[in-house]
């Protein structure tokens, strides 16, 4: 969600007239909240639409569009704290009922969203940056991380919904071949467990954006065991860096990536472990990534999203 809002605030306006409202930095979180509900909506008295790119909206304003980019606080709460999963169960229903649109990111999260909110979402994926390129020189950010042999990646924040629990017997496996599992992402306080990854996996907490597309490109495997995704952004962007991709045939993932990534039951630690294995080296599925990824660009994303507005 945080990098749909980064990559629409500097697509958005030269498109058309968008003025771009954040709260100050001192904000976020809980009290990101309270200025979203409370000062956004003064802030954005006489215009003509709202766009709110992060879930939420304030529920005071009527003329809201809102994009919802899944409904996991909803459907499983218990990956949340008791505060947060109760901030979602009140205000996303009514956020998304009260709104002139809601959208979303994938048909997954569309059907979600009908469901359990009774509302019809259209439809705009995600884009991947062109930073994320095959070439990416991974050397800066191996050098900044101590990453000195090989490894393979997952980029996942650390809540149970990503399942990094499931990655023990891939990283015994990798280890005993002398490759190094890799997590890179952090927490957030809305989690209810901040989980974290199990022995063999090597935690480099959050990554710096200038650093991500060369440590994907510097990976032998990407894996993602998550078992909920509205989208699967960073499936896409290891793809995009010619990296294979070994993804949880759960939410949205296999939608995203399509035939381009192998897929795994995510509650079955072997075979995700065999599945990574088989994917190092998988040269069709190398090369079938960047093809995947390069439908899915933020330009096309602002184009789509603009024209949905406008219409």
């Amino acid at each position: 969600m945080e990098r749909w809002a980064r990559e629409l605030a500097t697509r958005l306006p030269p498109i058309g007239p968008y003025d771009i409202a954040k709260p100050p930095a001192a904000l976020s979180h809980r009290a990101g909240h309270a200025w979203e509900q409370l000062a956004l909506p003064l802030q954005a008295r006489k215009a003509q639409l709202l766009l709110n790119p992060a879930n939420l909206a304030p529920v005071a304003f009527p003329r809201n569009a809102v994009v919802i980019h899944d409904a996991a606080a909803l459907r499983n709460p218990s990956w949340y704290s008791p505060t947060y999963a109760a901030l979602q169960r009140r205000l996303l229903p009514l956020v998304a009922k009260r709104a002139r649109i809601v959208i979303t990111v994938s048909e997954f999260s569309r059907r979600e969203l009908r469901d359990l909110l009774g509302v019809e979402a259209k439809v705009v994926p995600g884009g991947v940056d062109e930073r994320f390129r095959p070439d990416a020189d991974p050397e800066p950010a191996k050098a900044a991380l101590g990453l000195t042999g090989p490894y393979v990646l997952t980029v996942a924040s650390r809540t149970a919904r990503k399942n990094l629990a499931s990655l023990t017997a891939t990283a015994q496996h990798l280890n005993a071949n002398g490759i190094e599992l890799i997590a890179a992402g952090g927490g957030r306080p809305q989690f209810r467990d901040q989980a974290q990854p199990r022995a063999g996996v090597r935690s480099v907490g959050f990554v710096p954006d200038q650093h991500l597309p060369g440590l994907y490109a510097g990976a032998a495997a990407f894996v993602l065991p998550s078992l909920h995704e509205g989208f699967g952004l960073t499936c896409l962007e290891a793809m995009a860096c010619g990296v294979p991709v070994v993804a949880a045939n759960a939410g949205a993932l296999p939608e995203t990536c399509a035939t381009a990534a192998r897929y795994v039951d995510p509650n079955d630690p072997h075979a995700i472990a065999t599945a990574v294995a088989e994917a190092i080296g998988d040269e069709a599925l190398r090369a079938a990534g960047p093809r995947r990824a390069s439908a899915y660009t933020w330009e096309r994303t602002a184009r789509e999203l603009d024209a949905l507005l406008r219409s």
